[in-house]
Formats: C-alpha cells, structure tokens, sequence
C-alpha cells in the first residue's frame, strides 16, 4: 500500500540531498536542528497512514509521551484556527519531537518534513527555513512542491475517495485519532 508514497519519499530525499551538495553552506539542516518540527502543517491521508503504522509499532512509553504532546499541540491548532492565525508563523512542537530533538516516526516523516530546508515553492511563492544560508534577492534551485502534493493526493484518493483525498490533518490529530 504504501511503495508509491515511499517512491515519492524517495525523489524527494534525492532532490533534498542533490541541493545540499550544490549548496552545502546554505542548507545548515544538521542533527539537532528542530526549526522544522515546530513549523505548522498538516499532512495527506496517505502520510497519516504512513506515520500512523509506525507510530503503533513503537513502544508505550514512547506512545504515551507524544500523545501528551499532542493533546497540547492540537490545542494549539485550534486556538490558531479559531482566531485565523497566520499559520505560516505559528510554531507549535511536533507531538514526534522528543525532547533530545529526534524524531520517533523519522522514517516516515511526512513531504514537508523532508523537504523543510532548501528553497520549495507552492503557488508560485518560494519558501526556505528561516535558518539556512540562502540569500534573500539571489537565484537558487527550488524544489516545486505542487506536484508532490498532487501526487499525495492521488494516492490518498486511491486508499479511499475524492474526498478523504482532499482532506489534511495535523499530525496530533493523526496520533490522538480524532476527527477536529
């Protein structure tokens, strides 16, 4: 079920690690940096299962520690939502994160997770992490991340309907299996 969404992991990671070879002054990612794990987004249908299964294989306490965390993070959601928050500002800490900054579901990290530290662009607007080296007014590679999100939704379609295809989640509601 999910060898299309790990192929599309696989281009993206490719992509990421072609750029940060170019640009390895400018992608500062390195362990420990968590920039990205407080960055507000959501994730597929296809993701959520993806994240989901791996999340369940893992161990209580481990379980129980994120679900703590999720409970505040989906709070957070919506306090954002309900007040129409800019939530490309917004931080709130991935319920994934452990507080030695590593990810639990690493291995099934979502696109935007992957893909957080080199110039992408969505609309026609191009994004970069706050931290990295990238010059504002210089010309650099940017990953489009439509098609992958098009392609997330496909995929999603596929396991159940248009609909549910359409539909994204933050991952705190993934882990505490709600439907907010």
């Amino acid at each position: 079920m999910f060898k299309d969404l790990e192929n599309l992991f696989d281009f993206a990671d490719r992509t990421v690690a072609d750029i940060q070879k170019r640009y390895s002054q400018e992608v500062r990612c390195k362990k420990g940096c968590t920039d990205c794990c407080h960055a507000v987004f959501d994730v597929s249908l296809i993701e959520a299962l993806y994240i989901r299964q791996q999340f369940d294989s893992l161990d209580r306490k481990q379980r129980r520690v994120a679900l703590n965390i999720a409970k505040k993070a989906l709070k957070s959601w919506n306090e954002l939502v309900a007040t129409k928050a800019d939530l490309s500002l917004a931080r709130i800490r991935c319920p994934l994160l452990t507080d030695n900054g590593e990810c639990i579901c690493y291995k099934t990290r979502p696109i935007n997770c992957r893909t957080y530290g080199i110039p992408t662009m969505i609309g026609n607007k191009s994004h970069v992490c706050g931290l990295s080296g990238f010059e504002k007014g210089k010309t650099y590679p940017a990953l489009n991340l439509e098609p992958l999100q098009r392609r997330l939704y496909e995929l999603s379609a596929a396991l159940k309907d248009e609909d549910l295809g359409r539909r994204r989640w933050p991952v705190a509601v993934v882990l505490l299996g709600t439907t907010e």
